[in-house]
């Protein structure tokens, strides 16, 4: 625009606006005003005199106009003989820059004159004016200021100058615009010789000067970093020495007294200590010891300098050292979990300990040692490790453990380390996490109202990380129901947080979650897989997604499936689940399924899987009927046959038949009975029938009839010893003599004894009167008559009147019917 109006000026002088001749050509115009450049907002007076001969104003009507910028602003107009004047007054003049014109408004407007005005404000004095001296070869000498915070918007120069006292010497450095720091050579100053410095600054609005600094170079001198070496002090606790020295260049100033600054932290500390410790005029000869510190501990130190108010130098580098070692100090915090070992009836224990606020190491290798003694014994030991954690037995009985630090100095006091047994008892509910920072987590809880609750023990580690070194703890009150959990949490890997209630007498059931710092999509989806279909209905399951690729707690899962037509339709299942089934699908379309999976961070899909329903096969389930109808015409001719078949044949293929002495006869056991029990089931005949008990008694004089009956009656209770014989058969293969548990139900009583000429009256049979049954699940019952199945005497073995042999048979006969008792007779050679 101002370019503009400048060439509109020039082409109206040279041509338009002046009256030619052959030797000059006079502006038809000139405009004046008071300056050119002027304060911002400040008033500006401007006269523009066009001469009466300008062909512009020459035998026409006119006027005169002012113009800034796009704005008309009225003159004055005033007139003498040769001239014709107008005058303007503009009360604010806002523009940093513009051109004003003056304008004769006749048949056209023509600009007949201008000028361009430029407006700012004066240069700030120049602020906070500060020098550094550089000691390094060669030593130089910056300056810099602040030129201040208002814009002059006009052109500004500084200029820089020195007065050094002791030499009266003045130097005067100019700057090029814009630059606010310069470095004054070696040459214009001396090390140790005051010097007087200040800015100038100047542009057409005025000029100002800075404050004046008076300083000596070498105490505006910025060191470099020094060299730092630290070690332990001999035979004193907890403090380290510093030795310390400048760098090669400034070597030289060693004698000087310097002021340093020392800050430290423990190895394993993320900050610095808080304010940093000052030791005032120290020569580089001379080492600093900074005492009070942790005894057996690793520092990190660094140390600065400067010379008297000079800048501070870089920080050294950090250097290590490590304080003399001491005994541990202080108990630890611990945490046990049992559980029993019913069969060795042991305690399965594991231990975890950390530091608590008190405890204090003082050494480097440290192990830890639990025993089930309070004193140190090394028979009482049952665990020592340089872990956190420890896992051992104790016998059921055991209350408490000790614990203890070790290092080379020294062991720390003993720790009491209760053993609390679990309990059953759930008074923990609706435990969440919360992310609160990239450090922390919030564990929030419920509880219920307990008299024996003593507290909450919160349990965190990695649950892609098996090492128990990485399980941690933090112990809580029982007025507690939340908790903020610090450490090196992972985004997108699992923890396994549990609370634990503690108990007066043990610790009770706990609740576990799963949480994550943060959370994102899952990097896998599981193959869907069809597991079975039928009529309209499909059935998809999928495998568990590998707990390291889920990224998050898994809140759902969701199958998409459509049809040919396109229509879209979702299944879904709980995170615990791993199948869906689709219902009411069509026979005739062929169906596309992809599954999606999605976390609180997230939501990844499968892969498209595609599968058709195979329609109902009629036919099949005819032929299924068929096969049916003959498997049941098949089962009911088998039963059949079986009810109607012989059954005491059926019977001994599948149950076989003990003798029941309380319902047969002996002779019938040798002919029936006993071939109902023989293993060849096809053989006829009868099978041989061994005697399994024998009894012998002697009776010391011969008894009547009546008084043989009277005898054995008024002992009858004594029968049941009768029992108390020779145990197995001599005629059975593989007697011993020995005692069995066999069971005499008969004994055969001789009048005489063994030796003695055999007897002609019949020998008696008395039954025993023991109720131990034949079989274990027998019932103790048995009949005292005896009934000879095969003849049609009656032969009684016990004490019943009633049943008494026929008087006049042949006492032979009885022992033809019982061979088993004509075993036993003796003739008249074995006697002898």
């Amino acid at each position: 625009m101002i370019s503009m109006w400048l060439s509109v000026i020039v082409m109206l002088v040279a041509f338009v606006n002046g009256a030619r001749n052959e030797d000059d050509v006079e502006p038809c115009a000139k405009v004046q005003t008071d300056s050119s450049v002027v304060p911002l907002g400040s008033p500006v007076r401007a006269t523009c005199v066009i001469r009466k001969t300008c062909p512009l104003v020459v035998g026409q009507a006119f006027h005169i106009e002012w113009r800034l910028g796009e704005p008309l602003f009225p003159g004055n107009l005033s007139a003498n003989e040769s001239s014709i004047v107008s005058e303007v007054f503009i009360p604010s003049f806002n523009h940093t820059r513009s051109f004003l014109a003056c304008c004769v408004r006749a048949s056209t407007v023509q600009v007949v004159g201008g000028v361009e005005i430029r407006a700012g404000y004066p240069p700030e004095a120049p602020q906070n004016t500060s020098c550094q001296t550089n000691l390094t070869t060669p030593n130089t000498l910056t300056c810099s200021w602040d030129p201040g915070q208002q814009e002059t918007h006009l052109l500004t120069k500084y200029s820089l100058h020195t007065e050094i006292w002791d030499t009266s010497e003045n130097f005067t450095y100019k700057l090029p615009a814009g630059v606010h720091r310069y470095i004054i050579p070696r040459t214009g100053f001396g090390l140790f010789s005051d010097m007087k410095i200040y800015v100038k600054a100047v542009n057409e609005l005025g000029e100002t000067t800075s404050e004046p600094i008076i300083l000596e170079p070498v105490s505006a001198a910025k060191f470099d970093p020094p060299i730092l070496k630290i070690q332990a002090v001999p035979r004193r606790y907890g403090c380290l020495q510093l030795s310390w020295s400048l760098s090669q260049q400034q070597a030289w100033m060693h004698d000087f007294r310097l002021n340093l600054e020392v800050r430290l932290k423990t190895a394993d500390s993320r900050y610095w200590s808080e304010q940093p410790i000052l030791v005032n005029r120290v020569k580089q000869a001379k080492s600093v010891d900074q005492c009070r510190l942790r005894p057996g501990t690793q520092y990190l130190a660094q140390i600065r300098v400067r010379y008297q108010q000079s800048p501070w130098s870089e920080w050294s580098r950090r250097q290590s050292g490590v304080t003399l070692e001491t005994a541990p100090t202080g108990r630890l915090d611990s945490w046990t979990k049992v559980s029993r070992d019913h069969l060795h009836k042991q305690l399965n224990i594991q231990l975890f300990w950390k530091p608590s606020k008190q405890f204090r190491a003082n050494g480097q290798n440290v192990s830890y040692i639990v025993s089930g003694k309070k004193l140190p014994d090394a028979n009482g030991k049952v665990c020592s490790t340089k872990e956190n954690h420890c896992t051992f037995q104790l016998p059921e009985k055991a209350k408490k453990v000790y614990l203890r630090a070790v290092n080379a100095a020294g062991k720390s006091p003993p720790t009491e380390v209760r053993i609390y047994r679990p309990k059953d008892r759930a008074v923990v509910s609706g435990v969440s996490v919360i992310p609160k920072d990239d450090r922390s987590l919030l564990v929030q809880w419920k509880s219920l109202v307990s008299s024996t609750l003593t507290g909450f023990v919160v349990e965190w580690r990695p649950l892609l990380k098996t090492d128990l070194s990485f399980t941690q703890f933090e112990i809580t009150d029982r007025n507690k129901t939340s908790l903020e959990i610090t450490g090196s949490f992972e985004p997108y890997k699992p923890y396994g947080i549990s609370v634990y209630p503690r108990f007066k007498d043990g610790i009770g059931l706990p609740q576990t979650v799963n949480a994550y710092l943060r959370q994102k999509a899952p990097s896998m989806v599981p193959k869907i897989q069809i597991k079975k279909s039928w009529q309209s209905h499909v059935e998809l399951t999928w495998d568990e997604i590998p707990l390291d690729q889920r990224n998050g707690n898994i809140q759902s899962y969701k199958v998409f499936y459509c049809d040919k037509q396109g229509t879209i339709n979702v299944v879904g299942a709980e995170p615990g689940e791993r199948r869906v089934v689709l219902k009411g699908l069509d026979t005739e379309s062929v169906y596309e399924a992809f599954m999606m999976v999605s976390t609180s961070g997230g939501s990844s899909n499968g892969s498209t899987i595609h599968f058709k329903i195979e329609p109902f096969d009629a036919v099949a389930v005819v032929t299924f009927s068929t096969v049916s109808g003959v498997g049941m015409s098949l089962l009911f001719i088998i039963v059949v046959m079986t009810c109607f078949s012989n059954q005491k044949r059926l019977k001994r293929r599948f149950w076989p038949t003990v003798p029941d002495p309380a319902n047969s006869s002996i002779k019938r056991w040798t002919s029936e009975s006993t071939q109902d029990s023989h293993l060849d089931w096809d053989n006829e005949e009868t099978n041989p029938m061994y005697l399994s008990h024998l009894s012998f008694l002697e009776f010391p004089v011969k008894l009547s009839k009546e008084d043989d009956d009277d005898a054995w009656l008024s002992n009858a209770e004594d029968t049941s010893d009768l029992g108390e014989s020779i145990c197995g058969s001599p005629f059975l293969p593989g007697y011993t003599g020995s005692n069995c548990d066999s069971v005499p139900y008969a004994t055969v009583i001789f009048s005489g004894p063994c030796d003695s000429p055999t007897s002609k009256d019949p020998h008696a049979y008395l039954r025993s009167e023991s109720t131990q049954p034949l079989l274990e699940t027998e019932e103790s019952f048995t009949p005292k008559c005896y009934q000879n199945m095969a003849t049609d005497e009656q032969c009684f073995f016990g004490p019943c009147h009633d049943c008494v042999p026929e008087k006049g048979t042949d006492p032979r006969i009885l022992w033809d019917d019982f061979p088993f008792l004509r075993a036993l007779a003796l003739s008249d050679s074995q006697i002898d």
